[in-house]
């Protein structure tokens, strides 16, 4: 099919991150077709620059309370004309986005009335990357490629990063304290290398106590672009974060990342994906010791690249 595409991936990042291998997959299904993805501003870079659309509308989810901007998006789906929507947010708010469309477009998702329909009564246990594969597949799609992420590639030259160290990703959303775990100075104390500590601005307090348990460590919190992250990643030795998108991007970059997880969120649903990934789990995570996690992390910094 060519004709008009749109993508739809809202949030998070590492959701974002793990629709990287759908929409390849959407590309290479539809090489003649104008693709659009609709999506929120912070990952509207992230769609410009990669090779699989040719178009970004970022104003995909404005407040329930915004009426003007409601319209605004609904009259610019419905102009859209698109041939066929894959929606990969797959949530409440994004099937509603098919009255805007209109009837007239083919639907891969979960709305009322699709015309391809995920219809997988497990697809609510299975991992993010397992589930939208099955829904891509009941839509007709069956190749799916190794995303290529070379366009993922930032100038490093202002941080001054060590010839080898350890990426520290000690963050996590705010409004999910339980999946910050609160080891990273005593394993940055252990690893033996430098540590780069990345995350927002907020956690800059985070990485102040890595560094007074390893002063050597780089605080870059609320200093690094996404690309700039995942830069970062690919020249790390090792990556060590909660269940965060940073890691999920650290893990997509290639870097071997140890992910840590505990009762807030499950792994064999959500755990990063890449050439190299390990997780640990532990009830409460705040009790896991910092012993294996220093362990783990260093047997992944000696596989091969």
């Amino acid at each position: 099919m060519s004709g008009r595409i749109l993508v739809i991936k809202l949030a998070a990042l590492g959701d974002f991150v793990q629709a990287f291998g759908p929409f390849a997959a959407i590309r290479a299904h539809h090489p003649g077709a104008e693709i659009t993805l609709l999506t929120t501003p912070p990952f509207a870079e992230l769609g410009r620059r990669s090779p699989w659309f040719d178009r970004v509308w970022e104003n995909g989810r404005p407040p329930s309370t915004d009426v003007a901007g409601l319209f605004v998006l609904a009259r610019r789906l419905r102009a859209g004309r698109f041939d066929r929507v894959y929606d990969l947010q797959t949530s409440s708010r994004s099937s509603r986005y098919r009255l805007f469309v209109g009837g007239g477009a083919e639907w891969s998702g979960i709305a009322r009335g699709a015309s391809h329909p995920h219809a997988n009564p497990g697809r609510d246990r299975m991992h993010t990357v397992e589930r939208q594969r099955d829904q891509l597949r009941m839509a007709g799609i069956t190749e799916f490629p190794v995303p290529e992420l070379s366009w993922l590639e930032a100038d490093l030259s202002g941080f001054s990063l060590p010839p080898r160290f350890a990426l520290l990703i000690p963050g996590a959303s705010p409004a999910r304290p339980g999946k910050r775990w609160p080891g990273f100075p005593a394993l940055a104390a252990r690893l033996g290398i430098p540590a780069v500590v990345a995350g927002g601005a907020g956690e800059a307090g985070l990485a102040g106590a890595i560094r007074a348990a390893a002063p050597d460590a780089l605080d870059l919190t609320g200093r690094t672009t996404l690309f700039q992250l995942a830069a970062i990643a690919r020249r790390a030795a090792v990556a060590v974060g909660n269940d965060t998108g940073p890691t999920h991007l650290a893990a997509a970059a290639g870097c071997p990342t140890l992910a840590l997880f505990g009762e807030e969120s499950d792994p064999a649903l959500c755990a990063p994906r890449g050439g190299a990934v390990e997780v640990l789990r532990h009830a409460p995570l705040a009790a896991l010791p910092p012993d294996p996690v220093a362990e783990s992390a260093l047997r992944l910094a000696r596989m091969p690249r």
